[in-house]
């Protein structure tokens, strides 16, 4: 699978921007990447989780991906929580070594952290989805994988506001302060 996305985007990575990831649907590209308020948001995001967690804990931004190769997934997560211990080897991440991922809803394609990936990751096994939405000042965690008809999805969602804390796995960090996408007819940025 990696090989497949690695040819094709080679050959889009000098005249697209963004990043590519695979699911069960076809090739995803996010339009995201160097956008101020969302990269903004996932820098503040990530260091304020590293202030609140064990040393041996990383919250990484940025390469390897998250692959499932028997599902046919592989994703690029905004955050991945992972031990360094974990991050050590060839490739990509493991899902079953990630303890939560985050995510920072892209303005282009707000579906893929929505739907998508809401989707994919509790499949692939991730036992937190942390989900921040910059358009509307909210977003959610997700927790407690269970089977459903559909495969397996998350039991527990809790929603918050920007302003309030919010636990992602064990940690409990603040929304305060985190940027918002300038959307038409607003004055916010």
């Amino acid at each position: 699978m990696r090989h497949f996305l690695e040819s094709r985007s080679r050959s889009m990575d000098d005249t697209l921007p963004g990043r590519f990831e695979i699911t069960k649907e076809g090739i995803v590209h996010d339009m995201t990447a160097g956008i101020a308020p969302h990269e903004l948001t996932t820098l503040r995001l990530r260091k304020r989780l590293e202030k609140v967690m064990p040393d041996e804990l990383v919250a990484h931004t940025g390469a390897p991906d998250v692959e499932a190769e028997d599902e046919g997934i592989l994703r690029r997560p905004d955050v991945m929580v992972i031990a360094w211990a974990d991050m050590d080897g060839p490739g990509s991440f493991e899902p079953g070594t990630l303890i939560a991922v985050v995510e920072v809803v892209s303005p282009s394609n707000p579906d893929n952290d929505w739907v998508g990936k809401m989707r994919d990751y509790p499949v692939i096994g991730i036992p937190t989805y942390a989900v921040f939405d910059p358009r509307t000042g909210t977003g959610a965690v997700l927790t407690d994988i269970h089977a459903t008809p559909d495969g397996p999805r998350y039991a527990t969602r809790k929603d918050f506001v920007y302003g309030e804390d919010v636990t992602i796995a064990e940690w409990t960090i603040s929304t305060e302060g985190l940027p918002r996408y300038a959307m038409p007819g607003t004055s916010e940025s």
